[in-house]
């Protein structure tokens, strides 16, 4: 945690710094604005790539529907993330996870969550529903979602649009084929296998309200 905000107070440093330089002779509201965005734009890209350090929710924040708006992914911490590659693996990851999420299906209308009061959820992944309850630690961003047969543990953090719902390997296999009934194992393998394609890699959804 001191590494990373150590690294994004000198990103910021940095990125005001040429702000400012660049932003010479337009005006002091529009330096300041062009400073924003892009201050706020790429801090918003590192923070949404990692779960532990990243911007988290308070539960009362994620009460609510929530639809499947795109594929999501991210690394554990700072220190996993550069050791992947950065951003641009993240990238990468979900491209792939777009290519096989359409092979399977998954699309707004069949893939959502809703975190409700008194710690019950409701969902639906490839139109397959399943509920329980489901406990969060705003700390760190973990969240268990029990079913009436098993406990999947997975991440949650906050996005440029959302909500991020993450999950490791094993624990997104579970998700695609055990609650979401998916029969495309080729597809379910490759999403598998895209948590296991570095250390500290984790997969899932993006969620808008």
């Amino acid at each position: 945690m001191k590494k990373t905000f150590l690294t994004l107070s000198a990103a910021m440093m940095l990125l005001l710094s040429s702000c400012m330089t660049t932003g010479l002779g337009t005006g002091t509201t529009a330096t300041n604005n062009s400073s924003g965005d892009v201050l706020g734009s790429v801090l918003g890209a590192v923070l949404s790539n990692v779960l532990f350090g990243g911007s988290l929710f308070d539960q009362s924040s994620m009460l609510g529907n929530w639809n499947y708006n795109a594929p999501s992914a991210a690394f554990t911490t700072e220190k996993t993330l550069t050791k992947a590659g950065g951003s641009a693996t993240v990238a990468n990851m979900t491209s792939s996870l777009a290519s096989n999420y359409n092979n399977i299906g998954i699309n707004r209308n069949n893939t959502s969550f809703s975190f409700l009061a008194g710690n019950k959820y409701s969902a639906k992944v490839n139109g397959i529903p399943f509920s329980g309850t489901y406990a969060y630690n705003p700390q760190n961003g973990e969240i268990t979602l029990k079913t009436s047969t098993e406990t999947i543990k997975g991440n949650v953090i906050r996005t440029a649009k959302g909500m991020g719902l993450m999950f490791d390997s094993t624990q997104m296999a579970n998700i695609l084929q055990k609650e979401g009934k998916v029969s495309n194992t080729a597809a379910v393998q490759a999403v598998s296998k895209l948590a296991k394609s570095a250390d500290g890699a984790r997969v899932g959804f993006e969620l808008t309200k």
